[in-house]
């Protein structure tokens, strides 16, 4: 154990002591018994909303203290040892342009021997356009009409069909990395390898480890759009997608205790141990989840790695995502009761704890109500939920949530904070907590419903705003309560109130984060942008350029150079794209040129000369691990996202339409017949010029001869640029400048520093 490891672990230790001693004062001194039946009810509400808050936390910190005692390294073995595999893509309604992206990077997929890997599209509404996709790719199609089983039973469909003794699980729109065999079929091995002086051998017959069972391995769920939380607080360059923390912290922490979920994709699972438990099960609409639980229970080890592999479309819309989780939580509700998996014996106690956990996670949300309607209803209403005087408060509360702050940071890996838990669960608290309630007692939602994921509409207006609605009747009431409490307080009474204070500012910052996201952000682009680093060739006519990209979409990319480059507008030219695994060629037009990173970005739309390279360029596009943040960026505070926010909602977007480079000269020249000017800025087809000194009898055109020789003849256009005396000169002579393949010269020659005046 390393020195931060040790101090992790003794925060914790010290959080979980303090933690206690407090909820033990909390519960001994400071109910209201003599306060009244309303006051004493809402009292007993918060002190239980603090203990199941605590306690999901502690179950966490004893996990992330106990991870690096579980921890399965991928072998490597022999290429003929690699088993078979089934790849199910299943879908129900969604478009082909999805399936075709996931479909062509399954195809690209690494594996030693090809013939073993057996691609299927499960398609559960047995369309004919999905079948033509399945035989353009010259892949599996199990079409399955009137299924009534909803998604477990699209798979059980596929597991009849099929017999590999691996199956690797993707939803239609999660596209596979081209390593994510390799990284995961190996685990299945593990009792048949062993590892000596670094080097894997094969097991001796009696050295195989007949009790080791691995049923599942699951890789992170990542995404390569930002999802509604990055996207609506102008946040993609500071937060991580808030799925992260499940699938990248948790989920990886739950291999202590045997108790990793599986979330429906980007899986590999053992065929014999879905045959033990009777195939994906139907009375439920987490069936992913339930399985996992499942196969825990037939005695297997299901793991997660923290590798991720795959990545695709999170939901773009606010109503999509709340019904998104109100079908999770509804659905792990149902599963833990089908399954037992809180009582059962068939679980060892951890594993138990950690699904009492799992559904305990989803009263967090009728707590984090309690915890915003308390200080509201002391100091609005006067009610006395908390029977204590100041300095108890600060004695038994202040060390307790000091440690209990340092101890989430330890727990996140700056993937989440205190502050952004309480934010999320402040944004989905009013729409949660009913269909909780309505599950815990059995009253079930059996209609499965997929989660959309096309962008509707602009992503504002009244239709979204809406569901701010609650937020900002506690947000008014927040106010109000903070007003009234601090009305006519000053110097020690102001300060003995500051607990409260502090309470009603924490949760508002929370509410109006909540009300900024409801509001929404106008969605400008069709298909998502992804930073990528790419050797890029382009070429127009008998000019060529290399650059590298900076970003790529299906419709467009954006490439840099160091120098301006002519590559004119409205003008159709080729782009080679090169990574180490793929090349694509491409036809496209310059949309736009701007001066960025002491260089210029020229970014293009763009669309492939085939299908071929159409199947290549969308691996260089997606086959690669996403640029969106993976950490928090813990410089940025909640007065910055608040400020930030506002700058974004006031200020008016700019679109960039310059087509050309404006490369700034500040150069004094004469012509061949005397004429002189200075010259201001050049974009290839035009000079800006100022002080044009020429005789009246002169002709509209003049020839400029640059430092190696080449002849400019350049034209007065009678145009001057608003509100300044600057004239445009056209280069007349363009066309033959670019066949002689001189602009690059040009631009030497008129950007040498040593003649450009002061």
């Amino acid at each position: 154990m390393n020195k931060e490891e040790k101090k992790q672990n003794t925060i914790f230790i010290l959080s979980m002591a303090l933690m206690t001693i407090y909820l033990g004062w909390r519960m001994i001194f400071t109910l209201p018994f003599h306060e009244g039946i309303l006051n004493l009810i809402f009292g007993l509400l918060l002190l239980v909303a603090e203990t199941v808050t605590v306690f999901t936390t502690f179950e966490l910190f004893y996990l992330k203290m106990q991870m690096n005692k579980f921890h399965l390294e991928c072998p490597e073995i022999p290429d003929e040892s690699y088993p078979d595999v089934d790849v199910f893509i299943a879908t129900h309604n969604e478009p082909a342009d999805i399936l075709y992206k996931t479909v062509n990077a399954c195809t690209f997929m690494t594996y030693p021997d090809k013939s073993k890997v057996h691609i299927y599209i499960c398609d559960d509404g047995n369309r004919k356009e999905i079948a033509e996709l399945a035989g353009q790719f010259g892949v599996g199609y199990l079409g399955l009409s009137d299924n009534k089983e909803a998604k477990s039973g699209n798979l059980n469909h596929a597991l009849r069909k099929t017999s590999s003794p691996l199956i690797a699980t993707f939803d239609a729109d999660m596209i596979p990395q081209h390593t994510f065999l390799m990284k995961t079929v190996p685990y299945f091995l593990l009792s048949r390898f062993l590892k000596e002086d670094g080097k894997w051998r094969l097991r001796k017959e009696e050295e195989i480890d007949q009790k080791f069972k691995l049923g599942l391995v699951q890789t992170p769920q990542s995404f390569y759009n930002p999802d509604l939380f990055q996207f609506n607080l102008y946040a993609e360059g500071n937060i991580p997608n808030e799925q992260d923390f499940f699938s990248r912290e948790v989920n990886i922490m739950r291999n202590t205790s045997n108790a990793v979920a599986y979330t429906g994709s980007n899986t590999v699972i053992l065929r014999k141990a879905m045959e033990e438990i009777g195939g994906f099960p139907l009375k439920t609409i987490t069936e992913d989840f339930e399985t996992s639980i499942r196969i825990q229970k037939a005695g297997y080890i299901t793991y997660a790695t923290d590798e991720i592999q795959a990545a695709g479309l999170t939901t773009t819309t606010v109503r999509s995502m709340i019904r998104q989780r109100v079908r999770w939580a509804r659905g792990i509700i149902q599963s833990l009761q089908n399954t037992h998996a809180i009582i059962t014996p068939k679980l060892p106690l951890l594993a138990r704890l950690t699904y009492l956990n799992s559904f305990l996670y989803w009263w967090s949300f009728f707590s984090r109500l309690i915890f915003i309607m308390s200080p509201i209803l002391f100091a609005l209403f006067d009610y006395r939920i908390v029977n204590s005087h100041f300095w108890d408060v600060i004695v038994f509360w202040l060390p307790a949530y000091f440690f209990y702050s340092m101890s989430m940071r330890y727990l996140s890996s700056n993937v989440r904070n205190q502050r952004w838990s309480q934010i999320i669960d402040t944004i989905f608290m009013p729409y949660l907590i009913i269909p909780v309630l309505l599950e815990t007692f059995h009253i079930h939602q059996r209609k499965f419903k997929v989660t959309n994921k096309k962008k509707e509409g602009s992503g504002i207006g009244i239709e979204f705003a809406v569901y701010a609605i609650p937020h900002l009747v506690l947000l008014a009431l927040s106010a109000a309560a903070m007003i009234r409490f601090a009305h006519g307080k000053y110097g020690w009474a102001l300060f003995y109130s500051s607990i409260i204070l502090f309470w009603i500012t924490y949760n508002m910052v929370s509410l109006f984060y909540a009300v900024f996201f409801m509001l929404g952000r106008r969605a400008y682009r069709s298909s998502e942008r992804i930073r990528a680093e790419e050797d890029i060739t382009i070429q127009y006519k008998s000019l060529s350029y290399e650059a590298k990209t900076a970003d790529v979409s299906e419709n467009g990319l954006a490439f840099w150079t160091e120098k301006p480059i002519y590559l004119p507008e409205n003008k159709t030219m080729n782009f080679a794209v090169n990574t180490p695994f793929y090349k694509a060629r491409l036809k496209g037009r310059i949309v736009y040129v701007k001066e960025q990173d002491m260089g210029w970005r020229y970014s293009a739309a763009v669309r492939a000369i085939d299908d071929d390279n159409k199947r290549q360029y969308f691996q260089v596009i997606y086959d690669r691990t996403h640029s969106l943040p993976k950490q928090l960026d813990l410089w940025v505070t909640a007065y910055d996202d608040m400020l930030r926010n506002i700058k974004r909602r006031l200020k008016q977007p700019l679109s960039d339409k310059r087509k050309m480079p404006r490369i700034h000269l500040g150069r004094q020249i004469s012509f061949t017949n005397g004429a002189a000017c200075k010259l201001i800025d050049f974009n290839y087809r035009y000079f800006s010029v100022s002080g044009f000194n020429a005789n009246e009898s002169q002709d509209d055109e003049f020839i400029y001869k640059t430092e190696s020789g080449i002849p400019l003849i350049l034209k007065r256009t009678g145009i001057y640029i608003r509100h300044s005396s600057e004239e445009l000169l056209s280069v007349v002579n363009l066309n033959d400048l670019i066949w002689k393949n001189q602009m690059d010269q040009i631009l030497v020659d008129i950007t040498n520093t040593e003649e450009i005046e002061g």
